[in-house]
């Protein structure tokens, strides 16, 4: 029997993960008018779950399951697991911005990422206040509601807009944050934190942003929009400045000029709170 062309099969991921997106960005909508009646449950400091979420991801799962059986999903409210280097993996979360939707900030999304033999295939990022589609497969490029995008093209840090997520779940880190968070504030044109990695990381893929860093993410806040910045021509690595992994907690990401020149303020904030330290 033929064996499938590789880029036939990442079709065929992207198609379901556009499919479920759809659904669980249905889902959220649906909820917007009850918001003030759903029940907020806490996660951690600052880190919540509702019904929304759940029903949202129960409706990825049921669609991943009837078009693709034997695949696992990967998600923070479903089934979180450790991500295996081998099968076909839909890494989701169903509603990256949860705090941003209960209070009717309108900046959360439905992300999709899609990994076979460990490495991202297809991603899907549905930006749901806007109804804004962002895609991308491997090789295939990195488009919004069908249209090629791609990374900006500045290079002065001066002129450049970065984003960047706080480390709420993690206070620990939070003085080392801001060192960061400091240096590049005086190096560029301006900092944004809009409460989703997702959209970032999209925004960054269409060149609204002009890179990226945050310090505490899991795989389902950066699955999808890794590939997007990707196949859009961009660059992503953790602070050491490795290539990135799913299994990375911190990462950088950019414009090739730009994540070069982050990377680097990044570094010697780190470096100068070793020397005074």
């Amino acid at each position: 029997m033929q064996a499938i062309p590789e880029t036939d099969q990442d079709a065929d991921l992207l198609d379901i993960a556009l499919e479920a997106a759809r659904a669980a960005a249905s889902v959220i909508r649906e909820a917007t008018g009850g918001r003030e009646r759903l029940v907020w449950e806490s996660k951690g400091r600052s880190d919540f779950v509702s019904d929304v979420d759940k029903a949202a991801e129960r409706r990825i799962a049921d669609i991943v399951a009837r078009r693709y059986a034997g695949a696992t999903v990967l998600g923070e409210e479903l089934s979180p697991r450790s991500l295996s280097d081998a099968g076909t993996v839909f890494i989701v979360d169903p509603l990256d911005g949860t705090t941003n939707f209960l209070h009717g900030y309108p900046e959360y999304a439905t992300s999709i990422g899609v990994a076979r033999g460990g490495a991202m295939r297809a991603a899907v990022v549905i930006n749901v206040a806007r109804g804004e589609e962002f895609t991308a497969s491997k090789g295939g490029g990195a488009f919004r509601d069908g249209e090629r995008i791609r990374v900006s093209r500045l290079r002065e840090p001066a002129r450049a807009l970065i984003g960047t997520g706080f480390p709420f779940k993690s206070l620990e880190v939070l003085p080392r944050y801001l060192r960061q968070f400091s240096l590049v504030m005086h190096g560029t044109a301006g900092i944004r934190r809009a409460g989703s990695a997702a959209l970032d990381l999209a925004n960054l893929a269409c060149g609204r942003l002009d890179a990226f860093w945050e310090l505490v993410l899991a795989p389902w806040d950066v699955a999808a929009g890794i590939l997007l910045v990707e196949e859009a021509g961009g660059v992503v690595t953790d602070l050491a400045g490795n290539e990135r992994l799913l299994s990375s907690r911190s990462y950088v990401a950019g414009n090739p000029a730009i994540h070069a020149w982050l990377l680097q303020t990044l570094t010697r904030a780190d470096m100068t709170t070793e020397i005074t330290g």
